[in-house]
């Protein structure tokens, strides 16, 4: 089993990376917006109920994953750097797949803010992430998050052997997927 840790700020391109890296490879693609999404028609963003049900999913879905036959496992995620809450979350979830053997993988993907505003918009995200539609909302917490967050990682900071940062700022996601591909032989 694999298990490749996709992360970068909102609209940074994880899950359309995902999604290419899911054509070209047996991995399958798990972003966090499937859970997110799940949850938000029943239960507002940020509630109790909403944080312990995506907790649950996701959590439930790694162990479930992390002990069957599957290839491999993409997940996306925002990490706030600046937010322990976050890196224990990273640490439970690396745990929870390398106690059953799994190789685990860091890729961080980079991009410019502009550059996301513009992917903010895009008829692909729009599609897959129902709570993105009100793109004014989206944008105004786009640049918030930017603002309160370190949604990038310092030079050094994530040690892991299998680890990559790519600035996809001018990438097309077929490119910066194909740059997971060949770096992990995947």
């Amino acid at each position: 089993m694999k298990f490749i840790l996709l992360f970068g700020p909102q609209a940074s391109g994880k899950m359309t990376v995902g999604h290419e890296l899911e054509k070209i490879t047996p991995l399958k693609l798990f972003h966090n917006h499937m859970t997110i999404d799940l949850i938000t028609p029943f239960f507002d963003h940020g509630t109790p109920s909403f944080n312990r049900l995506v907790k649950l999913f996701r959590q439930e879905m790694f162990e479930e994953a992390a002990k069957s036959e599957m290839y491999g496992l993409i997940f996306t995620y925002v990490w706030a750097f600046n937010e322990p809450s976050d890196w224990d979350f990273v640490n439970r979830t690396v745990a929870q797949f390398e106690k059953h053997g799994a190789e685990v993988y860091f890729v961080e993907l980079e991009t410019e803010l502009n550059t996301r505003l513009v992917r903010n918009r895009t008829e692909h995200r729009l599609q897959h992430k129902p709570t993105k539609r009100d793109v004014a909302w989206s944008d105004k917490e786009l640049k918030t998050s930017a603002d309160m967050y370190r949604l990038n990682s310092n030079e050094g900071e994530i040690t892991r052997h299998n680890y990559m940062k790519i600035n996809n700022t001018k990438l097309a996601a077929e490119e910066t997927a194909q740059l997971i591909k060949t770096k992990f032989q995947l």
